[in-house]
């Protein structure tokens, strides 16, 4: 079992519940970890028989283009994308990280953690 894990993927983007936040923007980070088995992968070195780290950043970089009113939505998204491109996955997180929230105060960040067993069973 191989993970791979992608941190601080840093994008400007639009989400948010306050109009604001959705016309203004701010600055997110994104991690992702993955698991899967890699051994075809280990004995190969092609590309093809693993996880493309630049097709994972892309279908992050899309998703987080797309307005969402909550980053737990947003998140779910994500999660839901990678997985359905990359069936070999066998567990998943996505963390995403809005910095500066407007809050009232001061404040570094505020996160948000899913799971693939947050996401809904296939059928």
């Amino acid at each position: 079992m191989a993970i791979i894990h992608i941190e601080g993927m840093h994008f400007y983007a639009y989400h948010g519940c306050f109009k604001e936040e959705q016309v203004v923007g701010t600055h997110f980070s994104v991690d992702i970890l993955l698991t899967l088995d890699a051994s075809v992968a280990q004995q190969s070195d092609n590309l093809a028989d693993t996880i493309d780290y630049q097709t994972i950043y892309q279908i992050v970089k899309r998703e987080m283009m797309i307005k969402a009113k909550l980053i737990e939505h947003l998140a779910h998204r994500i999660l839901s994308a990678v997985t359905a491109q990359y069936k070999a996955i066998t567990f998943g997180q996505v963390a995403i990280r809005k910095l500066n929230p407007p809050l009232g105060g001061k404040m570094d960040a505020v996160n948000i953690i899913i799971t693939t067993d947050d996401l809904p069973k296939p059928s």
